[in-house]
Order: structure tokens, then sequence, then C-alpha cells
């Protein structure tokens, strides 16, 4: 469950290469757009999920993609899945899966959650354009992950991942990109469900990879790729499903149609005290620590679409 391939890395962080310096910069202004111009996003919202999703597409087209739109119907509104294709090489028809929800509990912002899972999809298919790897990598924004929509038919993810197992497709592993912004080095800043404070550290500055036990070669592959490319810490666990929090986003709907698939997440509530608040804004997040993540998470999908 908690062995993981690697070292988490401790001591001080390097300065922020130009590459990362860039990440910083687009990851802040994507987040400044939808968590502070745009705001609140819902279906009780539809001008700004719509926004929203107009924001996604057009920076996804910015990067050279040609965006998929799958349209379907909630609470009486038009919502949409949106997703880009970096079509693989040799084995094109085994695909890789990066996702993040765009839509935010109702009264938050949703800067964290999910304005930064989202951030990190656009500047991950940014860093990847034009690159040919054995496999595809599909990037895809999902509408409706949260309640009352989570489990449910109008759940974005749920009707992406089944429509995927309907068409037989061969999704290889997903990558859920949710809540992924906030790192700080304050001692006992870090919460776990028991058991796992006796296993993890108490201070909340590293990136968590998160999946159930059907999913522990992804979640090894996964964690054992971005330890040995990046200077960030990094934990990893493989757990029971029914744990608290280690179902807590989309990567639940591809458990359901029997794909193998993982969190990847700064843990949320167990650390990140404005969650599902009125004060998730943007000011909150670490970008420092969010661009080093980023860049990280580049070299783990480029490693899963390789093998």
């Amino acid at each position: 469950m908690t062995g993981m391939p690697g070292s988490s890395w401790s001591g001080p962080l390097p300065p922020l290469t130009e590459k990362q310096q860039l990440i910083h910069d687009n990851l802040k202004r994507h987040v400044v757009a939808l968590a502070g111009d745009i705001g609140e996003r819902s279906v009780w919202r539809p001008q700004s999920m719509a926004a929203a999703a107009t924001y996604i597409r057009t920076a996804f087209a910015a990067a050279g993609y040609e965006v998929r739109v799958q349209s379907f119907s909630s609470r009486g509104e038009k919502v949409s899945n949106l997703e880009v294709v970096l079509p693989g090489g040799a084995a094109a028809d085994e695909i890789i899966v990066v996702g993040a929800h765009y839509d935010s509990v109702a009264t938050s912002p949703g800067a964290d959650d999910n304005a930064s899972g989202v951030a990190a999809l656009l500047e991950l298919a940014r860093l990847l354009a034009g690159t040919t790897l054995p496999r595809t990598v599909r990037f895809v924004a999902f509408a409706n992950e949260e309640a009352p929509f989570f489990y449910s038919d109008e759940m974005g993810s749920k009707l992406y991942a089944a429509r995927a197992q309907a068409q037989g497709k061969r999704i290889e592993a997903m990558l859920s990109l949710e809540t992924i912004g906030y790192y700080t080095d304050v001692p006992g800043s870090q919460g776990y469900p028991f058991p796992f404070s006796l296993f993890y550290p108490d201070t909340g500055n590293f990136i968590g990879f998160v999946g159930d036990l059907a999913s522990r070669s992804l979640v090894r592959r996964a964690i054992g790729a971005f330890r040995a490319s990046t200077a960030f810490p990094a934990e990893g666990v493989a757990a029971p499903s029914g744990i608290e929090g280690i179902h807590w986003s989309d990567h639940w709907a591809f458990w359901e149609a029997g794909y193998p698939a993982i969190m990847v997440t700064d843990t949320a509530p167990f650390r990140y005290p404005h969650y599902h608040a009125a004060t998730d804004t943007p000011e909150q997040l670490d970008y420092s620590g969010f661009a080093r993540v980023t860049s990280g998470l580049a070299e783990v999908i480029a490693v899963l679409a390789s093998e």
C-alpha cells in the first residue's frame, strides 16, 4: 500500500528553471481567469460554466489542438466535456487519459478545487504539443464532478469513461488532476484518514499519487517517474477504494468502467484550509510548487505513454 519506488525529494528546492518560470506564469494566468474572473462554475451558473468552457477551448486551440466536444444535458442546461488528442505512434490504439474537472462547488470560486487541475491540464497539453509518443494521450476537461453529480449519470467523467468502455477503447492509464496547487512547509499542516498518519509526513509540502489496489502498478510507475525526474517531494499510496478520500475525484469513474486510474492531488481537505470555501481564491496557491509539479507531470505522462 505505501511502499513506493525511489525517494521523495528532501532539502532545499533549486530555483525555478526558465521553463518552469513560464509554467508558473501560465498556471497563475489560468487560475486567475477561471477562479478570479469567472468565479463559481456550476449548472446553476450556466453563464459561468459556458465562460469556463470557452476559456478552456481557446487555450487548447492556442496550443495547436482541435477541440472535441461531448455535450450532455444536466438540470436543464447543456454542459460539455472538452477533449484534445495527442496522436500516438507505434501503439496509437493504447490511450493515456489526463483529466480535470472544471466545475466548482456551490459558493466557492474553486481556485484549488479545481481551477488548479484545469490549469495544469492546459499546461501539460501545451508542453507536450507537437511531440510523438508511442501511445495516444487524451487531455479532457470534465463537467460536473462536484456534488450532487458525483457518482451520478450526470457526472461528466462517468459519461466519458462509460462511452469509452462501450466503444472498446484501450485506456491503459488515467490521471485525474485534482486540487494540486497548495503546498506549505508548516509542520503539522498535513492530515490523513486513519491510519496513514503512521506512514506519511505531517508537513503538507508534497504532491500525492493516489490509487486503489487494482491501480497499484500505475501508482508505482507514475510516482517512480516523477521522483526520478523532479526535485519536489512526492508521496504515493494504493489503498482500498472505500477508505476516505481515496476515490474522491474523476478517477473513480474510470475504475467503474474497469480502467486503471489514479488521482494526483495536494490532498485537498486533509491540507488545504480553504477547501470548498468562498476563500478558495487564486492568491491562496503556491505557484512555484505548482509549477514544479506540473513540470514533473509532463515527464510522468511521457513515461506512461512510452511503455
